[in-house]
């Protein structure tokens, strides 16, 4: 019977000098394809006791899983480890939070699989799959592609075996992405290269080649022959590097095939012709009886932690030792609990090859120092500063701070961690010795306030007072404000911080509502004027809205007692701009303006002063004859009467009132004023002044040359009384290039037809938008018959115009 020495690192010197050859029995995998997924129960048994372990350690890692049966239920788990060196989120606050669990939920949701996740000792992931098998494969699939690590390789087969991996309706390629969880791409077919990509985890690679070999190899021509030999004794085959396994290929121009440790076959395929296949099977044969022969095993325990530099990077530690010993070293799977290192060769090479494993165990450490959470951003330094010092010395130190834990975990060469555990400690303790911390309650609704616009306010007392402040995010709700930093700085920050709160907490925002046409003044030429209220209310914040919003409201906010002194003062201001913004028209004949202007401005500016008003007068090629006052009311009147009596002292100038009706004014004005316009430009452009809309005054002033007083006077008190008896309207349209010859030479012909129907009869204002409309004023018979007079006359013009364009055409 084999048997098996279990040596701990204590009686490692006690058994090193007494080992002698022995052969083991060791168990292995005679199935060609893989088993059926596993029940969580059957594919992880309850390991047996250490003593009934240590019976059995002869078996290789992960033999306890020969005992899996296929399952016949609908849902299954699955269970699998990506290490910590692959996993793609390594550094998150907490564990479960972050990119990592929100791309957890996305595949749970996409696939209806259910995922579980734990972190191992070693910091790997250990994740449980549950549902059905379809679900399952899936989810795995996307869990390796998302949070794995991913790689690619190349495997180059014959061009016409390529078909045969993709299989019928690309179902084998489906197939095999799925269960090796890898992304397989295959050239087109007008493409001449043989190479197959495949991207993945390294595992999953390996298994991926494994099997596009297999398939290959049984679609060769030449001969093919499979050979079972124990998993145990592969790496004695394909020797350190693959090299011993690539000279046999190389010599006898044989392909094999040999299963990676992650795929559970024990068998090795040979492709090639069949004398030199038979040599290269003949040889590895050899290699294999020998190995049996004279090879025996130790198992020792060494901590899960430490596996994975005994491992090394990409397995190189194995390789190493196989190579300097030639002694092969077996690690139990990642998902195992089983600690327990089997080591495997000639007796006398098992001591050398334990050293090695021992060494490269406790090359590397995992090391704490303890350091309140608070500390950590100090000692981690602006940007990383204080902690690159250190790993720039020490760069295989792996330094990792846990958001919440009061602890720094440190992981690398033994030596360099102990020095980098050494310069911490002494970064912790003088931190503590210089440096405090405060918390503060402070209501949540106040933080931005406090952060202030893009973080001004809060960055400016951090740098002021050399202090961090923390301030929860509004998701959370809470109100503790944490201060970190020199103890004087800290106590500083708190007191303006809690003033801060203390002065919104007493602070009031109130709207006015200010006619938007005043905004401009009241902020004032380069904001001078806003400037000085601002000045003299200096805790309140002002805020006017955006010309483009129309809007009214002006925003003050600050201490209730400043805003209350402020709205008063702003009331006043507006109160006297509405007084002062009175605005009146003046009429005044165009010739006379440059009279009223006065030599250099004299005039105008005499009046400007002494009335206390703004007066604005049309350019000079302006057609416009309105002169705009605008002031106090009274100041308004004064300015308007001192211009008027200008006007008269210089002209022949009559000024009439007639008492008229205040309530037939806006008819007589007419729409956008085109009625009492046509009146003022009928009778050689008098002026005619209707009193202010609500004043209830019936005294219209008309002013100008005496006889085109008097004949404006007569149309309006006539127009007045055809409004009073019964006045009546009609619109009729005519083309505008028509109305010159409806109106005359001179209003000849449209004074012929007011003369003939009493009707009175508008024609549109150069400004007017609807060119083509004539209105009719005046009873219903005259409007009736001199709509009729018009319409024939338009008639006419448009039978003339259709025959001149006629004659056009016939010419032409």
């Amino acid at each position: 019977m084999s048997s098996v020495a279990v040596l701990t690192q204590e009686s490692f010197a006690e058994h090193r000098s007494g080992l002698v050859p022995q052969q083991i029995k060791v168990a292995t995998l005679n199935s060609e394809e893989e088993s059926d997924p596993p029940t969580y129960k059957d594919a992880f048994p309850p390991l047996p006791e250490k003593a009934a372990c240590l019976e059995s350690a002869q078996e290789p890692a992960g033999a306890w899983s020969n005992k899996i049966r296929p399952i016949k239920a609908s849902v299954i788990t699955q269970v699998f480890h990506v290490p910590l060196e692959e996993r793609k989120y390594k550094d998150m606050n907490q564990f479960g939070e972050g990119e990592q669990a929100k791309i957890c939920l996305e595949i749970m949701q996409r696939t209806g699989a259910h995922l579980e996740l734990s972190l191992a000792k070693d910091q790997g992931l250990s994740i449980m799959v549950s549902g059905k098998l379809d679900a399952v494969m899936k989810a795995r699939k996307d869990i390796v592609a998302r949070l794995q690590t991913q790689a690619s390789a190349t495997v180059p087969i014959p061009k016409e075996h390529h078909r045969f991996v993709i299989g019928k309706n690309g179902e084998k390629l489906q197939d095999l992405e799925l269960k090796t969880a890898t992304k397989i791409q295959i050239p087109r077919p007008d493409d001449p290269s043989n190479q197959i990509k495949i991207t993945g985890t390294k595992e999953g690679i390996e298994k991926a080649r494994h099997e596009v070999l297999l398939i290959s190899a049984e679609q060769d021509k030449r001969a093919v022959e499979r050979l079972e030999v124990e998993k145990a004794f592969h790496p004695f085959i394909a020797g350190p590097y693959n090299r011993l396994v690539g000279e046999i290929m190389q010599e006898t121009g044989t392909r094999i095939n040999i299963p990676p440790p992650s795929v559970n076959r024990t068998e090795i395929v040979f492709t090639g012709e069949k004398e030199q296949l038979a040599q290269a099977v003949a040889r590895i044969k050899k290699i294999y009886e020998e190995k049996k022969k004279k090879t025996t095993t130790i198992a020792v325990e060494v901590k899960k932690s430490q596996h994975k530099y005994v491992i090394g990077p990409k397995g190189n530690s194995l390789q190493e030792i196989l190579e300097r010993t030639g002694v092969s070293v077996e690690i139990p799977p990642s998902d195992s609990i089983s600690e327990t290192v089997i080591l495997r060769g000639e007796p006398e090479k098992l001591g050398q090859a334990l050293t090695e494993v021992y060494a490269k165990a406790n090359s590397f450490t995992v090391s704490s120092v303890s350091a309140p959470s608070w500390l950590h951003r100090f000692i981690i330094g602006k940007k990383g500063q204080n902690l690159a010092k250190i790993t720039q010395q020490m760069p295989k130190v792996h330094i990792e701070f846990t958001e919440g834990e009061d602890k720094i975990t440190l992981e690398g060469p033994t030596e360099d961690v102990n020095v980098a555990q050494e310069q911490i400690e002494g970064m912790v303790k003088d931190l503590i010795n210089r440096m405090d911390y405060v918390e503060i309650n402070i209501d949540h609704k106040f933080h931005r306030h406090l952060i202030g616009k893009s973080g001004a306010n809060i960055n400016r007392i951090k740098d002021q007072y050399k202090v961090s402040v923390r301030i929860p995010p509004d998701s959370e709700k809470s109100n503790l404000i944490r201060i970190e930093g020199d103890p004087q700085g800290v106590q500083q920050a708190k007191r303006e911080l809690l003033e801060l709160a203390s002065r919104m907490e007493n602070e009031r925002t109130k709207d006015l509502i200010i006619e938007q046409r005043f905004h401009r003044t009241i902020i004032g030429q380069k904001g001078e004027r806003i400037r000085e209220i601002r000045d003299k209310f200096p805790e309140v914040i002002i805020n006017f809205p955006d010309p483009a919003q129309k809007s009214e409201i002006v925003q003050l906010r600050g201490p209730k007692n400043e805003v209350e002194k402020c709205t008063k003062y702003m009331q006043k201001m507006v109160a006297d701009l509405v007084e002062n913004s009175y605005s009146i028209s003046v009429p005044i004949f165009k010739q006379f303006h440059k009279n009223i202007i006065g030599k250099g401005g004299a005039n105008i500016k005499k009046i400007r002063e002494e009335s206390n008003t703004k007066i604005d007068l049309p350019a000079e090629n302006s057609n416009s004859e309105t002169i705009v006052i605008t002031g106090k009311r009274a100041n308004c009147e004064a300015a308007r009467s001192r211009i008027l009596s200008i006007q008269k002292d210089l002209a022949n100038i009559a000024e009439v009132e007639v008492s008229i009706p205040a309530k037939l004014h806006n008819s007589l004005i007419g729409t956008k004023g085109r009625l009492i316009r046509s009146i003022m430009e009928e009778c050689g452009g008098v002026h005619i002044h209707f009193p202010v809309e609500g004043s209830g005054s019936d005294t219209v002033v008309i002013r100008g040359p005496s006889s085109d007083v008097e004949k404006a006077k007569k149309q309006l008190l006539h127009l007045a009384e055809e409004k009073q008896t019964k006045s009546f309207t009609v619109d009729i349209r005519a083309k505008p290039e028509y109305h010159k010859f409806l109106i005359g030479k001179g209003g000849g012909k449209i004074r012929k037809v007011r003369d003939s129907t009493g009707a009175r009869i508008i024609f549109p204002a150069a400004e007017d938008k609807d060119q083509d409309l004539i209105t009719i004023i005046g009873k219903e018979d005259a409007v009736r018959e001199a709509q009729k007079e018009l319409e024939a006359l338009i008639q006419n013009l448009h039978v003339v115009s259709t025959l001149t364009f006629t004659a056009e055409l016939h010419s032409g």
